[in-house]
């Protein structure tokens, strides 16, 4: 059996300060370089994950839900560390489309990033892909530093009606309200409600139904869902229908008749129950 070889313990300067008591390692080590580990602008998450890249063999599976379920930190974190390595060249992402169709992601882990010049030489950088394996890309010229990866493009805005029309708000805003019933995850604020109601508004006007609107943003939802309000209004914008032809945008163009439900004022064509009393009708069947 290998006996541990225990270097003797630097001597404590004074004033205190770190002793460090060193076991020379003979096997199952990674070389990390003082770049890296002393780096005065990488976080500690993004020098601990990049250590752990480092020391996986090359092709293993390490995508970010890999690393959720490996470490505590949240998804969050681990991808903005993802992006800080990126940032400094310690890795460089590109997408690459298989044989079979389908679109990978293929990463490339430096040691030492390209254009760093340090006294000591390293190790050639090793090739880690992220959740597909494939055969390790040959990096890149190290006389080229990696490209910053692009900004995201912000979400684009909210629909919004085209006529403010106040009874379709309010069926909106009860509709919200409701989704906590059918899905107890969907929690909205207020705040939530007000920003979220006018694309509802929207998706009434164009003819979809209450019931269409709730199917659409409660259907195969993701587990867990993290973040509800986000998740809607990607929803509201992504799927949102069509505008009715101009024959068919009856509701903001009917002359206005009184609710025999709740005696407010709607637009239809004929008299009847108002759209947010029919929903109440159906609820309650």
């Amino acid at each position: 059996m290998d006996t541990q070889q225990v270097i003797s313990p630097s001597r404590a300067p004074s004033g205190g300060g770190i002793v460090h008591v060193n076991v020379r390692h003979a096997s199952h080590f990674t070389v990390v370089g003082n770049h890296l580990a002393q780096h005065r602008e990488l976080s500690l998450t993004a020098i601990g994950l990049a250590t752990h890249i480092q020391s996986l063999p090359a092709g293993a599976k390490i995508g970010i839900k890999c690393l959720v379920q490996r470490f505590p930190e949240s998804e969050t974190r681990i991808a903005g560390a993802l992006r800080e390595l990126e940032t400094h060249g310690y890795l460089k992402r590109t997408r690459e489309r298989l044989p079979n169709g389908r679109i990978a992601t293929r990463t490339t882990s430096y040691n030492q990033p390209p254009g760093l010049t340090v006294t000591r030489t390293t190790r050639p950088a090793r090739a880690v892909e992220l959740c597909e394996v494939q055969t390790p890309a040959t990096p890149p010229n190290p006389t080229h530093p990696a490209p910053a990866p692009a900004p995201k493009p912000p979400p684009p805005p909210l629909p919004r009606p085209e006529t403010p029309a106040l009874d379709l708000h309010r069926i909106a805003t009860a509709l919200l309200l409701r989704l906590h019933e059918d899905v107890k995850e969907i929690v909205l604020s207020e705040d939530n409600i007000r920003t979220l109601a006018p694309a509802v508004a929207t998706w009434l006007e164009r003819g979809a139904t209450p019931a269409s609107i709730g199917q659409a943003l409660t259907s195969d939802l993701p587990a867990p869902l993290k973040y509800p309000p986000k998740f809607l209004a990607h929803r509201l914008t992504a799927l949102l229908p069509a505008p009715l032809p101009a024959a068919g945008r009856s509701p903001l163009y009917d002359p206005l008749q009184n609710c025999d439900g709740c005696d407010r004022a709607f637009r239809a064509p004929a008299p009847g129950n108002c759209a947010e009393c029919n929903w109440e009708l159906s609820a309650t069947a």
